[in-house]
C-alpha cells in the first residue's frame, strides 16, 4: 500500500515530468504527439518511480517510449532542477506504457459488436454442474 509520503511525491513528480516532456514535444518542433503521465508509483525507499505514459497517436507510442528511456537521464537531471527545494533525492525513473485505455477500448468494442457475450450467452463458455 502507498503511503501518503509516497502519493506526494508521485503527484509532485507526475506534475513536472508532464511539464518536460510536453516542453520537449514543444521544443523539437513536433505538433501531432500529445504524451501524458497517467501514473508516477514511488517505491517505498523512495528510490524507484515508475511512470506510465499514454502517448497519442498510438503509432508513435513505442518510438516514442524508446527515445523517452534513452533520455531518461537528461529528463531526471531535469527534473531535479525543479524539485530541488522538495526533494533531497530524485528517484531513478523507469518508463513503461499505460495501456489501459487500450485495454477499455477493447472492452468498448466487445460491448457495442453484435456479438456482445452480455446479450449473447451462447457466446460464453458453458459453467460445468458438480
Amino acid at each position: 500500500m502507498e503511503t501518503n509520503r509516497q502519493k506526494k511525491i508521485g503527484g509532485v513528480i507526475q506534475k513536472d515530468l508532464v511539464d518536460i516532456l510536453q516542453g520537449e514535444v514543444r521544443k523539437n518542433g513536433i505538433t501531432n504527439l500529445i504524451i501524458s503521465v497517467s501514473k508516477v508509483a514511488v517505491t517505498s525507499d523512495l528510490s524507484i518511480a515508475t511512470v506510465y505514459l499514454s502517448i497519442f497517436p498510438q503509432e508513435k507510442a513505442q518510438e516514442t517510449l524508446v527515445a523517452i528511456k534513452s533520455n531518461s537521464t537528461l529528463i531526471k537531471h531535469d527534473l531535479s532542477q525543479r524539485v530541488r527545494l522538495q526533494l533531497r533525492k530524485v528517484p531513478n525513473l523507469v518508463f513503461f506504457m499505460d495501456d489501459s485505455l487500450d485495454y477499455i477500448e477493447k472492452i468498448d468494442k466487445a460491448l457495442t459488436n453484435p456479438e456482445n457475450p452480455i446479450e449473447n450467452r451462447d457466446l460464453l463458455d458453458k459453467r460445468r454442474q458438480f
